[in-house]
């Protein structure tokens, strides 16, 4: 017999190949599955031919020694296909799930040393998808796909050359009913089932986005009125699911149809071309029961052929999303500079200098230039601006996450960008405005930055943020589990949680994005200030804030925006259009008070 024919493109093939590569099988072990996987068939097989030739025999009252040892070969064959398929699983899983591991293993270390843009590009409902169902349906294609098709090479292969062996004849119309079965009818599946199962996996992923969405970001979407428009998207999308699945299970009901029609045939053609062999003498009438009662187990082998093809069109679609994830994370991994070491920490701490620095995202123009600042332990620093002018990028920027656009940044007299990520992570920490809080302990989330935290620390940095009344009121103290998001505590724990995490990185230099997002005004003063605090001992502290009040403490604030309108319109980048102390702001920048007149007037 044959492999499939596969109608998939050569981008899939190729797609294909590359996934199963770095899913990096143990061929032996897939070769022992295989064995076990063709014995135990073939155990069936055989057991379906000597109950055949016994039960004939023995419709013949023989004497009984003439039976020989037909009843202990069925004993032995009805018990080993079940052992064996046994076996067969047991090896078959465990390589794939070894094989899935390894492959996301591979799929989370090539987008950590990717570029920033590379992994910040993508929907978070996209690579859930990616790195969960998709994953999962290319490690499918071992036990699915590919094992059911050596399985049925090997045993229809054999069950062919024994029946042609008793009877060719017989064995001719088997072979052409297990082509048509195992070959024709798949390849019908495969065929039509492909269009439907790519737009399937489509809809999945937007499926996942939307819930996604939905799940995390439930409660401002109710505020503002969008969640029930949220939900008839998904509403919409798990309807297109549905009939995707729909369409994709009428293949295989077409080839299901085709199993048995062939299955049908080759039982008539064996008792067509069996019965005058029989009356010529050419045949026993014992082997004409086997030949027409072995097929009705031989075609349990290609039965799985079927679905196997719906698989390998499944497979063949994720591994070319999983396989395009890879190759632009290395692409992208490929143009960053070969890490370099940092120079020794100069006495004093180490020191973030930026010179003329021009800041924005690889594939994107200049959003802010002409930026200079220094940040060193103890020196606190603010960026303020309006949203959209480039304060997250250069936040990105000067922790290294970004290649500059141009000018100088330097820490310690070397540029981050493309410096050792563990000498840079141990100067300096980032804290995003969207930094994750695991589903884990207190403990377990604090120890994020530090592995090696100690509870009576943990519980002194909790204090330092402002949660100690907080840490009293839990049941389990640090050890109470927290939900996924933080759906279990408020904005402002979260918030004092995440700086609590900052205050435990080794890291001298804090650059936290948006301390007061989504918070009350009073909430939101109150932890600018402790963070601005933090910077008035070992800690330099530079952070970007919307909120004016409670920037008093810091050394320096510095006002990025536009020069005017018109620049606006031109889509100018950004500078730094006034610098100074919070009162020397309120004196010389009309601009700055009359931002902060407007937040008195909110408040």
């Amino acid at each position: 017999m044959s492999v499939l024919p596969s109608p998939l493109t050569i981008d899939e093939r190729r797609a294909l190949r590359r996934a199963v590569d770095l899913l990096g099988l143990d061929r032996r072990r897939f070769a022992m599955s295989v064995i076990a996987g063709a014995l135990g068939l073939g155990s069936a097989v055989s057991l379906s031919a000597v109950a055949a030739w016994l039960i004939a025999r023995a419709a013949e009252i023989p004497d009984i020694a003439a039976l020989g040892v037909a009843p202990v070969a069925v004993r032995l064959f009805g018990t080993s296909r079940s052992v064996l398929r046994y076996c067969e699983r047991l090896i078959s899983h465990s390589t794939a799930l070894s094989g899935m591991s390894a492959l996301r293993a591979r799929l989370y270390e090539t987008l950590a040393g990717s570029r920033t843009d590379t992994v910040a590009g993508l929907r978070r409902g996209d690579v859930l998808a990616r790195v969960g169902a998709d994953i999962d349906a290319v490690g499918d294609i071992v036990i699915r796909a590919y094992l059911p098709m050596a399985i049925a090479i090997a045993v229809s292969t054999g069950t062919v050359a024994g029946i042609t062996i008793v009877h060719w004849p017989a064995g001719l119309i088997l072979a052409a009913c297990l082509f048509l079965s195992g070959i024709v009818g798949p390849a019908i599946t495969i065929r039509s089932a492909r269009a439907a199962e790519l737009a399937r996996q489509e809809q999945a992923t937007d499926l996942s986005a939307h819930a996604l969405t939905a799940i995390e970001s439930g409660s401002e979407l109710s505020v503002s009125g969008r969640m029930p428009r949220l939900m008839e998207e998904v509403a919409r999308a798990e309807k297109r699911l549905a009939a995707s699945r729909d369409a994709g299970a009428q293949p295989a009901a077409v080839a299901a149809a085709l199993d048995i029609a062939a299955l049908g045939l080759a039982v008539i053609g064996a008792l067509l071309t069996g019965i005058p062999a029989v009356s010529s003498g050419q045949l026993s009438p014992v082997m004409l029961a086997v030949i027409v009662l072995v097929p009705l187990s031989a075609f349990e082998a290609v039965a799985a052929l079927g679905p196997a093809s719906v698989q390998l069109v499944r497979s063949a679609g994720a591994a070319r999303r999983v396989v395009e994830l890879v190759e632009a994370a290395e692409a992208s991994a490929a143009r960053v500079p070969e890490p370099s070491p940092l120079p020794g920490v100069v006495e004093g701490g180490p020191r973030l200098r930026a010179r003329g620095l021009s800041v924005g995202w690889p594939a994107g123009p200049v959003v802010a230039s002409g930026i200079d600042l220094d940040l060193a332990p103890g020196r606190r620093l603010a960026i303020i601006g309006p949203s959209g002018i480039g304060k997250t990028t250069l936040l990105l920027t000067l922790a290294g996450l970004i290649e500059p656009k141009a000018g100088e940044i330097t820490i310690d007299g070397a540029p981050p960008w493309g410096a050792e990520r563990r000498d840079v992570a141990g100067r300096l920490t980032l804290t995003a405005e969207d930094a994750h809080v695991f589903g884990t302990s207190v403990l377990e989330n604090l120890r994020v930055a530090d592995g090696t935290l100690a509870p009576e620390r943990a519980t002194a940095l909790l204090e330092r943020a402002g949660l100690a009344s907080w840490l009293d009121a839990l049941p389990a103290g640090l050890d109470t589990p927290l939900g996924t998001g933080a759906t279990s505590i408020s904005g402002g724990e979260r918030r004092r949680l995440l700086l609590a995490r900052a205050l435990a990185a080794p890291a001298p230099l804090l650059l936290i994005d948006e301390p007061g997002e989504h918070l009350d005004a009073a909430t939101a003063d109150r932890l600018v200030a402790d963070l601005l605090d933090a910077g008035s001992r070992e800690r330099g502290v530079l952070l970007i804030t919307h909120r004016l009040s409670a920037l008093a403490g810091a050394d320096e604030i510095l006002v990025l925006g536009r020069p005017g309108e018109s620049d606006r319109d031109r889509g100018e980048p950004a500078t730094v259009l006034a610098r100074g102390t919070h009162e020397e702001l309120m004196r010389n920048s009309q601009a700055y008070r009359w931002s902060l007149s407007q937040e008195d007037a909110d408040d």
